[in-house]
């Protein structure tokens, strides 16, 4: 098991990088006690649920019970439980001007100076940055960047990061897709609903599908759809994106949104795309 203790100064950027963790498939603990850290180690240990990849951030947020982290990092390696150390840091600066921006007080100088509770915090995590394995910097990284400093890092042979894409069909008369990142609206196309035989029966169904897609406008809106998402997927992972919600719309959610959907989703697996379809309302 990889266990990972995430640590740095306040405002660094942990829990950014906790929620990186999450997204490459760590089981994330944020805020533990340090004086738990041995006990929980052993749980993922033990657990029937095979953890392989843990991450737990550690900082001054336990109060009194950070004193007690040296002496649990101590205990880990008794229990021969192996343990790296992420550190985050950041210049004075940079600190100082993220806690204006939040209007946020520093968490050990509470109703005092900013910069007097980070000397205080660089003081008390000195030695365990001196015990850190990474250390990063996050003073002139965006989000997006630290994410592919995260990435660089953690994943082996340096595989390339991959946006998982969410093709979500959905009907308008029922709402809008609140989550869709770029939505779509199919419904200047024929709509089955007004064929008898097709009324009751989904866009999953192949008289369904060969009626939506033998209209020349629904291929080629499909075409012109593909090549948006293949110019963007790019730009998106630079950026930092892990997942992409493309929402598709009719009506009701039924035939033709459902059909576009499947054949974009289907497209896109093909070209090598982490794809998930998803048909909220196909079963109203």
């Amino acid at each position: 098991m990889e266990f990972l203790v995430i640590t740095g100064m306040s405002g660094a950027g942990k829990s950014q990088a906790m929620k990186v963790m999450e997204d490459m498939g760590y089981y994330c603990m944020d805020n533990l006690p340090p004086q738990l850290l041995p006990k929980f180690a052993e749980l993922c240990y033990e657990s029937k649920k095979t953890m392989e990849k843990v991450a737990v951030v550690v900082d001054i947020r336990g109060g009194e019970f950070f004193n007690s982290l040296f002496k649990s990092l101590d205990d880990l390696a008794d229990k021969g439980i192996g343990y790296k150390i992420l550190f985050l840091d950041a210049s004075d600066n940079v600190l100082i001007k993220r806690y204006k921006e939040l209007r946020r007080p520093h968490p050990l100088t509470p109703e005092g100076s900013i910069i007097d509770g980070i000397n205080q915090e660089r003081m008390m995590l000195q030695e365990l940055k001196d015990r850190a394995y990474y250390i990063i910097d996050t003073s002139k990284l965006t989000i997006g960047m630290l994410k592919e400093e995260i990435y660089k890092i953690f994943l082996e042979g340096g595989e390339k990061r991959r946006l998982s894409v969410s093709i979500t069909s959905f009907g308008f008369k029922n709402g809008m897709l609140m989550d869709g990142d770029l939505i779509f609206d199919v419904r200047f196309l024929p709509n089955p609903y007004y064929i008898p035989e097709l009324k009751e029966i989904s866009g999953i169904n192949e008289d369904v599908k060969n009626y939506v897609f033998k209209w020349p406008q629904t291929n080629i809106f499909i075409s012109k759809v593909v090549d948006m998402l293949e110019f963007l997927i790019p730009y998106y992972i630079d950026e930092g994106k892990t997942q992409l919600v493309v929402g598709i719309g009719c009506t009701g959610g039924f035939h033709r949104s459902v059909a576009i959907s499947n054949k974009i989703g289907d497209i896109l697996m093909a070209n090598g795309h982490r794809t998930i379809i998803n048909h909220r309302d196909i079963k109203r």
